[in-house]
């Protein structure tokens, strides 16, 4: 099943990006500037038109909570921005009040990795139920997720070091697989899908710009352009053929 290829893709990243130290530098690797391009170009070409349709699901519900929020998709990939926005402040907060040679508490490692647990779980168990009813757009989903994943990577093992490493790398490699397995054996409706894939969409937003944008980074932008247009290119291409 190409599906179960693609959750097995997406593990993989979290386990063999370790070996890939050399992007691990500052300057920003070109290499993890283009890799968030192409999340992002994901996001606003494919993912983004998919909640507007969402949108018309989401107005149609019966469900009174729903119907009283008027733009219901977007405020939901607003609250999936705004979820990873105070995770990684309570985290740079955290660290701030911590001596320079001190690891983080146990327990706020732990509520970062959960968050990118539940967070790689989701993208997996949209393998199954997502907008990839071909095997074209799977590989483009599956793509822009792997790459997502690596700069995720390189994040997370900047923040945490050697726990991450050691602990943390190898739960979020196994959550795409779980992801994909729930996905198989419960059926969610159009508006369920709809719901996650908004949540989704602001994550990566945030996630990807998170990494961008400090100035500390020092990001290469020519290869954040790079990876975005051309992928926003080929996205175009597929949708119009």
């Amino acid at each position: 099943m190409s599906s179960l290829v693609a959750a097995f893709v997406l593990a993989s990243v979290h386990v063999f990006a370790g070996r890939l130290r050399q992007l691990n530098r500052l300057p920003r690797s070109r290499w993890l500037s283009m890799a968030g391009g192409v999340s992002v170009a994901y996001v606003f070409v494919h993912l983004l038109p998919e909640l507007a349709r969402g949108q018309e699901v989401l107005g149609g519900s019966d469900w009174w909570l729903l119907s009283y929020l008027e733009h219901h998709v977007w405020l939901l990939a607003l609250l999936g921005l705004a979820t990873f926005y105070g995770v990684e402040r309570l985290i740079k907060v955290h660290r701030r009040r911590l001596p320079a040679d001190q690891e983080p508490h146990a327990g706020v490692f732990w509520l970062h990795i959960g968050a990118f647990a539940v967070y790689n779980g989701l993208i997996g168990y949209l393998l199954i139920h997502g907008e990839n009813s071909s095997l074209t757009t799977l590989m483009l989903y599956c793509v822009a997720m792997s790459l997502h994943f690596l700069v995720n990577d390189f994040a997370l093992q900047s923040d945490h070091k050697d726990l991450f490493r050691r602990r943390g790398r190898w739960l979020l490699a196994a959550m795409p697989l779980v992801g994909w397995t729930l996905g198989l054996a419960t059926e969610i409706s159009e508006l369920a899908v709809s719901a996650l894939t908004a949540f989704v969409g602001g994550s990566i937003i945030l996630n990807v710009l998170k990494e961008e944008l400090p100035e500390e980074r020092d990001s290469r932008f020519s290869a954040f352009l790079l990876g975005s247009v051309g992928y926003s290119v080929l996205l175009l291409s597929v949708q119009g053929s």
